[in-house]
């Protein structure tokens, strides 16, 4: 059986207003571009999403990953956007769109990719992650729970399928390098490297050998780094992810479980704060209190020979509803501290702000302190 492709591409090309919504008309000519190629056999299905001020892209087609034509035609879409939110005068349009022209792949060109290709099963369940006002780190925690907790993924515990465990690709997204390690039996050494969720984030799990091709991923997420691209503070990365379910993966409820806790990602306001990640239905993804809290959103696919079909708006279920109360508390209680770490993110990460604007002033001022 011939393999698919689905690419999850986003980008913000423009705010309605400010950081908080993606107005319906960007939408609009999205869809129109990609109308187009699925008139023309360019790509088998596609979706236009939104997740704050977040444009998503989700297409379906036989090409492979990173390949010319899919990325230029998300670039191409991300440019018809960018040209409609000019015309409203949308904050920061364009915004994503760090470089004038595209040049053959839009991975380091601002907007962020997640993108697998695999063959279908009989049924193939997929997920889509879309997280606003945070970093590639805060899929962290949920995937490393989905794929190597057996206290969330009872699978790990019960089910010969996975039961021996999953491959992690770690990306140093500083030192730009990779790793593969393997769950169980590199557990601590994963935790040490990825709860430094800055530097260290999970790009792809796959199976080990067994029931599912182990080349190909079970999960995928985005890494891209704005700051890396633009040489500043541009905004937040608002990483996405792709994550298969059932049949040799972790159920579908395995995989949204994670979520549940509200855990604590960096960005959050002017991407300087760290506080708890809201997961919610699509009406709800329209973070406005302090641009925030942070979002997550989460798009449940039921693919069908390339057909994406309609999606399941995943977080709208009431069962998240205590997770909701949860995270508005603690949002409560982090915005308490005001300008003060841990609200505040440590000064290592805050070289990536707009914070060394204002500090470098105050630099000649300095004096050799005494006893």
């Amino acid at each position: 059986m011939s393999k698919i492709t689905v690419s999850l591409i986003k980008a913000d090309v423009g705010g309605w207003p400010g950081h908080c919504s993606v107005h319906p008309a960007l939408i609009e000519r999205a869809e129109e571009v990609l109308n187009e190629a699925k008139a023309s056999g360019a790509i088998m299905d596609f979706r236009v999403l939104a997740c704050g001020d977040d444009l998503e892209l989700i297409m379906s087609h036989d090409r492979g990953v990173d390949d010319a034509e899919i990325h230029g035609l998300a670039w191409q879409a991300f440019e018809m956007a960018t040209s409609v939110a000019k015309g409203l005068k949308l904050y920061g349009a364009g915004q994503d769109m760090l470089c004038d022209a595209f040049c053959g792949n839009i991975r380091g060109m601002g907007p962020g990719v997640a993108e697998m290709e695999f063959t279908e099963r009989g049924a193939e369940p997929l997920v889509a992650f879309m997280m606003d006002k945070t970093e590639p780190g805060a899929f962290n925690l949920p995937i490393y729970k989905i794929f190597a907790d057996p206290f969330n993924t009872a699978g790990l515990v019960i089910d010969p399928s996975i039961h021996h465990g999953f491959i992690f690709e770690v990306w140093d997204v500083l030192e730009h390098k990779k790793v593969l390690m393997s769950s169980p039996e590199e557990m601590y050494d994963i935790l040490a490297l990825i709860g430094a969720k800055s530097r260290y984030v999970i790009k792809r799990v796959f199976p080990k050998p067994g029931k599912l091709p182990a080349d190909e991923p079970a999960a995928v997420i985005s890494t891209e780094k704005l700051y890396q691209t633009a040489g500043t503070y541009v905004g937040k990365d608002d990483p996405v992810a792709l994550v298969r379910c059932q049949s040799g993966l972790p159920a579908l409820g395995e995989v949204l479980e994670p979520f549940a806790l509200g855990h604590l990602v960096s960005g959050w306001m002017r991407g300087s704060h760290n506080g708890p990640l809201l997961p919610c239905g699509f009406d709800y993804a329209h973070p406005t209190r302090f641009d925030g809290p942070p979002r997550v959103v989460a798009a449940g696919f039921q693919i069908c020979n390339g057909m994406l079909n309609d999606p399941v708006d995943l977080f709208a279920d009431i069962a998240f509803d205590l997770t909701r109360m949860r995270v508005l508390e603690i949002a409560d209680y982090m915005r308490a501290h005001g300008p003060f770490e841990p609200h505040r993110l440590p000064m290592e990460d805050m070289e990536y702000t707009t914070l060394p604007h204002v500090t470098k002033k105050l630099a000649d001022r300095f004096q050799t302190a005494g006893s």
